[in-house]
């Protein structure tokens, strides 16, 4: 897993949204049934426009784990003074199984970038017991590192991102 790795720390989403991890546990992110995601790819925001088949594969169903979708690049990744948005937060989600297991906190919010090119966190961390994520009070200035530290979630067990832009008329067809 390693080697998965690398391109978290070239796209700086280890040191800007990340503490430095080792991945543990293997993390699918499928939009559209067909379009998995990789670290680095880029995704026009109509094909993320609904929220994606997250599965984990690893632990077992005695595990939990708290899934964050972030973009640390708000408003812009030149100036990202409102870093971090909140996309998505799902928490006590079975190990082995897939998102639509856990309890939502946040309901999936679709990409919309208008400045350059942002980047679109998944990271996954594991529970140390079911019910003991809190909803955060906002989606904006969220912080990932932060509030896993006020959760005692620890360090990811996994991660994956994307890249995305604004879409033109022109970048539709």
């Amino acid at each position: 897993m390693a080697r998965s790795f690398e391109p978290l720390v070239l796209g700086r989403v280890v040191g800007e949204v990340l503490e430095d991890f080792i991945p543990s546990i293997k993390m699918s992110v499928v939009y559209n049934s067909n379009k998995q995601v990789c670290n680095g790819h880029e995704f026009m925001p109509s094909a993320v426009a609904f929220k994606p088949k997250v599965e984990v594969n690893g632990g077992d169903l005695r595990s939990f784990f708290t899934m964050i979708m972030t973009d640390p690049d708000v408003p812009g990744p030149s100036d990202p003074y409102l870093r971090e948005h909140l996309h998505w937060l799902v928490t006590d989600i079975p190990g082995t199984t897939d998102v639509s297991f856990g309890k939502e906190l946040a309901a999936y919010e679709s990409p919309r970038p208008n400045i350059g090119i942002h980047r679109f966190v998944f990271v996954l961390f594991k529970q140390k017991r079911r019910q003991c994520v809190c909803s955060p009070s906002s989606r904006d200035h969220f912080n990932t590192k932060r509030f896993a530290q006020e959760n005692e979630l620890g360090l990811p067990v996994a991660a994956v991102y994307f890249n995305a832009q604004r879409e033109t008329a022109a970048r539709r067809r």
